[in-house]
Order: C-alpha cells, then sequence, then structure tokens
C-alpha cells in the first residue's frame, strides 16, 4: 500500500522558494520559522498517526476493528515513524557536517 505524500512533502512541493533573499536577515528568520513550523506539524502528524495505529490496535484486540483496518493503521504508523527517523538522521548528519566545519 502506498500512502499519500506526507504534510512535510506537500509543504515543499506547493511553497516554491525564491534563490534570491529579499531582505536579508528578516528573510533568513521566516524560512527558519517555517522550516520549524513544518518539522513541527510533521512530527505531531506522525504522533497522531501512531496514537491512532494504537487506539486501533486496542481495538481490534477488544474484537471491536477490523483486522485489515487495524493492518492498515499499523502499516500507516510503521510508515511515518520511518519516515520521522530518516528525517532525524538527516538533520543529525547535517549538523555534525557543520560542527565539523573551521571558522
Amino acid at each position: 500500500m502506498i500512502g499519500s505524500i506526507s504534510p512535510l512533502g506537500q509543504q515543499i512541493l506547493s511553497k516554491p522558494t525564491s534563490v534570491v533573499p529579499e531582505a536579508g536577515a528578516a528573510a533568513t528568520a521566516g524560512v527558519a520559522s517555517s522550516f520549524a513550523a513544518a518539522l513541527s506539524d510533521a512530527a505531531a502528524q506522525t504522533a497522531a498517526t501512531l496514537r491512532q495505529a494504537e487506539q486501533l490496535s486496542i481495538a481490534g484486540l477488544q474484537g471491536k476493528a477490523d483486522t485489515r483496518e487495524v493492518v492498515d493503521a499499523v502499516m500507516s504508523a510503521e510508515q511515518s515513524l520511518q519516515a520521522a527517523i530518516a528525517i532525524r538522521d538527516k538533520i543529525v548528519t547535517a549538523y555534525l557536517e557543520v560542527s565539523r566545519m573551521g571558522i
């Protein structure tokens, strides 16, 4: 099953960025805050997906949910978690690269 594009991916695809900064530090602050907001939204969405999968799994154990629904929710949660881990790894790698740079 191929899931939909994550909210972070949708924001990146729908908001083109300009190559030339308009106002120096103000433009950089805007980009930083929008990046932080995008990461925050992606983390919140991932947490919600995991919470929903957990609730559906419990309902499935109680016999209140269909097996297919439980499997779909767990697979979606696994996909979201793997994406979050990949993003975290990229951020850590970028931080390590920046910390190795000479000033």
